[in-house]
């Protein structure tokens, strides 16, 4: 890291746009404008904590694939989750942040962490489609941290420009569908895809999805041991997991060397049609391929319904209208071309809104328990 006078590093950050010096954030509320919103006065108050030494948190799930869980922190994880990635992308004091995400869940909440203990500037804007247009054109940033949601926003507003002048992007929190993988490929600033969860204090691996060094396979973090347990899902130990083990709901191929790994999908999405075991996540990329093909944006995910004969039968739920009869027709036709036929959906199932979560993300079991009402 570059050495920084004393005389630059930040007192203060930036929240919506209005300044908060951290020698009255210690004492907020004190010194507290009146007309701060909800969201603002949380983030005020996990500093304010911070900056005061708390030694614990309590962070909720995002309940992406059930009811959000309260887990239980302590300062030591997510200093050490900050301080790994500080060291990976040579983040220092000085070096300006961009925090986008909500804050209130651990990808959001672990920016503002990397910026108070790496020293940084923080520009803190309250999550929606495009941050980039509430701060100042002038204003650069070193590095910052996006749901695919809003990275599609900031690439359709013609930010590319503002994007490349960074030195690192994190995108996190959902799927990267291959359309946009496509077009992360314009771009020069490297982009990395996360793997990590609330328990792990955000990443414990990343992989490159632009550039000449982009791959398909997770690179874990240094200092992070993975296994897999007897149904082949991921196991995780080190400092971020207070040293105890976690094991993951995700199945994955491990290289030998255990430093890299290809992410195959949630044993929870396994459908067991007709004794035959279907991976949802490897049918929804297919479908996914399928329908840009078409010229289609319809959001969709693959599931099992109940089948009397075959016990689960694949499903394709889809959000919006639905597609004349010779578009879904076009539609069977490229998946059954592409898929085995026990992978092939049985049904499409079209819905006017899929459910999602506080934190943004699709909701499949509220959107499956909508179906059936």
């Amino acid at each position: 890291m570059t050495p920084v006078s004393d005389l630059l590093l930040p007192d203060c950050l930036l929240l919506n746009g209005r300044e908060f010096r951290y020698a009255d954030i210690r004492q907020y509320p004190a010194h507290a404008p009146q007309d701060l919103n909800g969201y603002e006065a949380r983030v005020l108050d996990f500093v304010r904590q911070w900056l005061n030494g708390t030694q614990e948190f309590g962070l909720h799930t995002s309940g992406s694939t059930g009811q959000p869980q309260l887990v239980q922190m302590k300062r030591q994880q997510l200093e050490a989750s900050a301080r790994r990635t500080g060291d990976y992308f040579d983040l220092g004091p000085g070096d300006r942040l961009l925090v986008c995400l909500n804050c209130e869940f651990v990808g959001g909440l672990m920016m503002l962490v990397r910026g108070l203990e790496r020293r940084m500037h923080l520009t803190i804007v309250e999550p929606q489609a495009d941050p980039l247009a509430l701060v100042p054109p002038e204003a650069g940033f070193d590095f910052t941290s996006f749901v695919p949601l809003q990275l599609r926003a900031v690439l359709a507003a013609g930010h590319a420009p503002r994007l490349n002048q960074m030195r690192g992007i994190l995108v996190g929190g959902a799927a990267v569908e291959r359309s946009l993988e496509q077009e992360l490929q314009a771009l020069h600033v490297p982009l990395y895809l996360t793997y990590g969860m609330t328990e792990t204090a955000s990443h414990i691996a990343l992989r490159r999805l632009n550039g000449p060094q982009a791959q398909p396979t997770y690179r874990v973090l240094p200092g992070i041991a993975v296994g897999q347990d007897e149904r082949g899902c991921l196991t995780v130990r080190a400092d971020v997991t207070d040293n105890q083990l976690i094991t993951t709901n995700d199945r994955i191929t491990l290289a030998d060397d255990a430093q890299t790994f290809e992410w195959l999908g949630r044993v929870d999405f396994v459908i067991n049609s007709g004794g035959v075991k279907v991976q949802a996540e490897k049918v929804e990329q297919v479908l996914e391929v399928a329908l840009t093909e078409l010229g289609l944006a319809h959001r969709a995910f693959v599931a099992g319904r109940p089948d009397k004969r075959l016990g689960e039968q694949v499903t394709a739920f889809l959000e919006g209208p639905a597609l004349p009869d010779a578009q879904q027709r076009q539609l069977l036709a490229l998946l059954t071309a592409r898929l085995a036929r026990y992978e092939v959906p049985r049904e499409l199932v079209w819905l006017p809104k899929f459910q999602i979560t506080t934190s943004g993300k699709l909701d499949r079991p509220a959107t499956l328990r909508s179906v059936k009402q």
